[in-house]
C-alpha cells in the first residue's frame, strides 16, 4: 500500500498557507511561528527599529529578573536537531519539507531509533 503524506504549514496567525518558520528570541527564551510572506515581512518591520540598535550575539540565559517570574522553563518543541531529523527521515524514506516544523510522528520515530 501505497501512501503520500503532504504536510502544509498554516499561518499561524490568520490560518493562510505559510511560507516560513520564524524563529526569535526573547528574554532567553526561543520561540518559532509559522507565517505567510507577508505576515513574515510586517514582523521583521516591526522589530527593525529594535534590532538596529540591540547586539547580536548576547547571552541566551535569561536575566536574573525574568528568571524569578517564570515558574518552568519553556522548551522548544522537541529537543532533537532538525537537520539530524531530516537527515534520518530521508535515510528511511519519510517524506519530510526541508523547512518548517517536523511533524510530531516524525519525531516520535526519529526518536525511537535511539535519535536525539
Amino acid at each position: 500500500m501505497a501512501q503520500e503524506v503532504i504536510v502544509k504549514l498554516l499561518d499561524d496567525l490568520d490560518g493562510t498557507e505559510a511560507a516560513e518558520t520564524v524563529m526569535f528570541g526573547l528574554d532567553g527564551e526561543n520561540y518559532e511561528i509559522d507565517l505567510s510572506d507577508k505576515n513574515a515581512a510586517a514582523l521583521r518591520k516591526s522589530l527593525d527599529r529594535y534590532l538596529a540598535s540591540a547586539r547580536s550575539g548576547g547571552s541566551a540565559r535569561p536575566s536574573s529578573a525574568s528568571r524569578r517570574t517564570r515558574s518552568k522553563p519553556v522548551r522548544a518543541r522537541g529537543d532533537a536537531d532538525p537537520r539530524m531529523v531530516r537527515a534520518w527521515a530521508n535515510e528511511q524514506g519519510i517524506e519530510i519539507s526541508t523547512r518548517g516544523r517536523i511533524p510530531t510522528e516524525v519525531l516520535e520515530r526519529y526518536k525511537a531509533s535511539g535519535g536525539r
